[in-house]
């Protein structure tokens, strides 16, 4: 039992999901270029807005061709944006091995009521197969199970000359892992996670094939104004040039562009992917040497490295009820925050029992270092403090 406290906490304990940590050295002072008070459709609103598509496209190698728009109610928003404009004109396959691609297959079925969709589900910590998903037909996935720790380790799997759309949810990929755009139609992501961005607005990546249908297939059901994405029966250029549907947050623009240049700072997607690589490297060495956790995910390869989701298997707690097995979890992550050390790590209420811990590029990798002792710590008291058996 690790009885002695840790002397050494996180210098930055924010290990969210969601908001996710800001990048390292970041202050409000860097944000003082902000256009407040200013008009986002006024010249310098614009241009403001036009650079932050242009290093995002810059940043994660979209290829040209690919349309950039800024659009509201972060990554949720972008995702419907996407069911509701282009879904309908072909069969949908669903996938879904957490809580958030769930939540896309309720929207489909309950809200859009669409009767040709096959789901393909898997249980927490592994994928569907695959192999099943059909290529003539319309496919919608998350790459990165935020709640899951689960990602899809490519797209190898998706069809060059498939004949349906692939819209993918990336709002925990984006920024730390490699997206195949070949392969990818519709790509969302919002600001508040692997950049540290603010929350609120998300961002939504078109393919030339997304255009087509956008300009081609009309919905059967009424598309709300947020969602609306034509114009005449042609893709509303603006949209994707910085002329936002609804009005944006200046100072969040600024945030965003803030860690952006941060990014292209370091050297890019490579600095950022390989600092995520490095920061869940520290919690896979951790877990070799630790016998009371092991990751959520069963594959090494289809493991996260953002949302590192881990299981407590201590045999001492793996033998209680579910619902005790998820107290004892939150005390553990309570207790690490309650020193400091750590916020925000207990697993999402979807999830089974046991810790998230974001590792995105904008963490440090000797502050994940200095939680993992923190939760040694946290561990042997929490099972210290449980009942005894008689």
């Amino acid at each position: 039992m690790t009885t002695t406290k840790p002397g050494l906490r996180p210098a930055i304990p924010h290990f969210s999901s969601g908001p996710c940590a800001k990048r390292p050295g970041w202050n409000l002072q860097a944000l003082t270029d902000s256009a407040l008070g200013r008009s986002h459709r006024a010249k310098l609103g614009k241009a403001k807005l036009k650079r932050a598509i242009d290093l995002t496209r810059e940043i994660l190698q979209v290829p040209a061709g690919y349309r950039i728009g800024i659009v509201p109610a972060s990554d949720t928003g972008a995702v419907e944006m996407a069911l509701w404009s282009l879904l309908g004109a072909r069969p949908v396959t669903m996938l879904a091995w957490e809580s958030f691609g769930e939540g896309w297959v309720s929207d489909v079925a309950k809200e859009l009521k669409l009767k040709d969709v096959t789901t393909l589900k898997a249980v927490y910590g592994e994928l569907p197969d695959l192999s099943k998903v059909d290529p003539n037909s319309d496919v919608v996935f998350t790459w990165n199970g935020t709640t899951s720790g689960v990602r899809v380790p490519n797209a190898d799997w998706i069809k060059a000359d498939r004949q349906g759309l692939t819209i993918c949810d990336a709002t925990s990929a984006a920024f730390a892992q490699r997206l195949d755009f070949a392969k990818l139609d519709v790509v969302t992501f919002s600001w508040q996670k692997a950049l540290g961005g603010e929350a609120a607005h998300g961002m939504i990546i078109l393919s030339p094939r997304a255009v087509e249908r956008l300009e081609t297939y009309k919905p059967a059901w009424p598309l709300p104004k947020i969602f609306r994405m034509t114009k005449g029966g042609k893709i509303n250029e603006g949209i994707f040039e910085g002329e936002t549907i609804n009005t944006p947050s200046m100072l969040c623009v600024e945030d965003y562009l803030d860690a952006l240049d941060w990014a292209k700072s370091i050297g890019g997607l490579d600095a950022l992917v390989a600092r995520a690589d490095a920061n869940t490297k520290v919690i896979a060495d951790w877990v070799a040497r630790t016998p009371w956790v092991d990751f959520l995910a069963k594959e090494p390869a289809q493991r996260s490295n953002t949302s590192v989701c881990l299981s407590v298997v201590d045999p001492a707690i793996t033998s209680l009820p579910a619902d005790a097995q998820a107290t004892f979890a939150k005390a553990l992550a309570g207790l690490v925050e309650k020193e400091g050390a750590g916020y925000d790590i207990a697993h999402y209420r979807d999830a089974p029992p046991g810790l998230r811990i974001w590792c995105g590029a904008t963490v440090e990798a000797g502050d994940v270092e200095a939680l993992t002792a923190w939760l040694d710590w946290a561990f042997a008291q929490t099972k210290a403090a449980l009942p005894k058996a008689a």
